[in-house]
């Protein structure tokens, strides 16, 4: 008989695999300020590499600003040339107090090269899914060589596994279908 414990194992695998393709798109940027597309970038804070995030304040006094305000203004010149250096495209305004990014309006190029990042994220969490689906029927196999579980077994739990995998690419199709609209119609 079969752990059902084994599929919830592989289940949670696809699930975060899922809730990263939700990061990697919340960094994409869709034509509004979205202060998640800085949560990457960081500095040399007293000897530590902290995320800008926690040396000051962001902010999105427009649909397409962002604010960030140090909470020590000495790191402020550090955090502009942390930015400057990120590949977020986006050249940051320093007045001496804060720091303001001016996101462009989207024009049709940039717009599909967005959607071929995205389709990439896409691609690459169906790659996890399915490397998840195979290490999944090579424990079973194990187990089944180990005589734990009998053929007819494996061939159910190669068939569970097969249709959780489709689930998921299937959920993956539409958050990338979702993100690509959401990218045309800014």
């Amino acid at each position: 008989m079969i752990d059902k414990s084994l599929y919830t194992k592989y289940q949670d695998k696809m699930e975060k695999t899922l809730a990263y393709l939700d990061e990697e798109f919340s960094n994409v940027r869709a034509g509004r300020a979205n202060p998640q597309i800085l949560n990457k970038v960081t500095i040399e804070y007293y000897g530590v590499t902290t995320p800008i995030n926690q040396v000051g304040s962001l902010s999105v006094p427009e649909a397409r600003m962002l604010v960030f305000q140090p909470y020590d203004m000495s790191v402020l010149k550090e955090v502009e040339k942390a930015i400057f250096a990120s590949d977020i495209g986006i050249t940051p305004n320093n007045d001496g107090k804060v720091i303001r990014l001016i996101f462009p309006a989207l024009n049709e190029e940039r717009r599909l090269e967005l959607k071929k990042q995205v389709k990439k994220y896409g691609e690459d969490a169906k790659v996890s899914v399915r490397g998840i689906r195979r290490d999944a029927i090579e424990d079973f196999k194990k187990q089944k060589k180990n005589s734990e579980i009998t053929e007819d077994d494996m061939k159910q739990a190669e068939s569970d596994i097969q249709k959780l995998t489709d689930k998921y690419i299937e959920k993956i199709d539409a958050v990338v279908e979702k993100k690509e609209k959401e990218i045309m119609e800014i």
